[in-house]
């Protein structure tokens, strides 16, 4: 199969692995309104599929040792296409819930076997996980940036607006289906086991949770920071998207020039160093803008390199697929409570400057696992 036909079925699938979730967020004060929802009914509309990356990512292995691959990504771009549909069928609580369940069980999916995907077809390219990490940023941005735009040009129809981003899934179907039919894409099925007892794979699942704590904890708070610190909420909600956009060529730079230059550790310091230059400019009550961009700079660089450390440190799609499988349920559930958390120290301060610190201490600690994992002999490349 042609190389340029694999590079679009990666790009399309990692497309809609994020507009269910973003695509809530901008309308979520409209939902509670419409539809008499409360705030912690709205909450779980983002807090399931993030605790369903996390909880269901073992599955992907399994089902993958079961049906194959290329089956189990094609499954899991059903799932989350079928529960964004549903979102058009009736504007209800139950419905709304049901299908951000349904979808984060078929991103638990897809997330981990991606990787498993660009190893079995890229062995020995491991930056084409770029595309994969920037294609995920873009859906996200396109969901959370068009949300309002169309909800208002739809004579505010919230099922038009949760659901038309099925038309993302539709097309992967289709790309995707093309595996289905080819003869030679049946491997033999090799059972698989989680790395649980392995070290690298562990210190891995520290990181990915680590860097995923601080990767929501900025999204979700990003913003009312913003407003504490005496920003307009149009000002606020702008540096929030500075901080998704920005993501998007630095995801699509870092693992090429890590892919060249075989320089995990430096890459993945500097992308932690900026985020600590953030939060300190922020600690510091510096502009903002600046400060956004280089958080935006670290989460951009951090999350790719996430997803690439399980393709290089790895021999087979299968044994990636593992690793991103286990890093993937360990660190999505590491993540989720990152948010939480920093809710729970600004309660009880009343002040963002102790969960800023907060933050501060987890990058340190993230840091530290950084120079562990690139302290280990690392199969196919040199650490740096």
């Amino acid at each position: 199969m042609k190389n340029y036909y694999l590079l679009l079925a990666i790009f399309i699938a990692a497309l809609n692995l994020r507009p269910i979730i973003t695509s809530v967020a901008p309308l979520i004060g409209t939902m509670q309104s419409d539809l008499g929802m409360s705030g912690l009914t709205a909450s779980l509309l983002t807090t399931f599929p993030v605790l369903c990356m996390g909880i269901f990512a073992p599955a992907a292995t399994a089902l993958r040792d079961r049906v194959g691959l290329e089956r189990t990504i094609f499954i899991a771009l059903i799932l989350i296409t079928g529960a964004t549909a549903l979102r058009g069928v009736v504007s209800s609580v139950f419905i709304l819930v049901v299908s951000a369940l349904v979808g984060g069980i078929g991103i638990s999916l897809a997330g981990p076997l991606l990787s498993g995907f660009i190893k079995k077809y890229f062995p020995t390219k491991p930056g084409i996980v770029s595309i994969y990490s920037a294609s995920m940023t873009v859906g996200a941005a396109l969901a959370s940036a068009f949300s309002i735009p169309i909800y208002n040009r739809s004579h505010h129809s919230l099922t038009l607006t949760l659901s038309c981003w099925a038309i993302l899934g539709v097309l992967a179907v289709i790309v995707w289906s093309v595996f289905l039919r080819n003869r030679a894409n049946k491997e033999s099925l090799v059972r698989s086991k989680l790395p649980i007892r392995n070290k690298g794979a562990i210190l891995l699942t520290i990181f990915f949770g680590l860097m995923a704590s601080i990767f929501y904890s900025l999204t979700a708070w990003i913003s009312p920071i913003a407003h504490s610190f005496g920003y307009s909420p149009a000002s606020s909600a702008m540096l929030l998207t500075v901080f998704t956009i920005i993501q998007i060529p630095v995801s699509l730079t870092i693992p090429f020039l890590v892919s060249r230059t075989g320089k995990r550790r430096f890459f993945l310091i500097f992308c932690s160093v900026s985020e600590l230059v953030g939060i300190v400019m922020l600690l510091l009550h510096l502009p903002m803008l600046p400060a956004v961009i280089f958080l935006g700079i670290g989460a951009g660089g951090l999350f790719p390199l996430a997803l690439m450390l399980p393709i290089v440190e790895t021999d087979t799609p299968e044994e990636a697929g593992a690793w991103s499988a286990m890093s993937q349920c360990g660190g999505y559930l590491i993540g989720a409570m990152g948010p939480l958390l920093i809710g729970v120290i600004y309660d009880s301060s009343g002040s963002y400057m102790a969960a800023l610190l907060a933050m501060l201490v987890i990058i340190v600690a993230m840091i530290g696992v950084q120079l562990l994992i690139t302290s280990r002999k690392t199969v196919g490349h040199t650490s740096a």
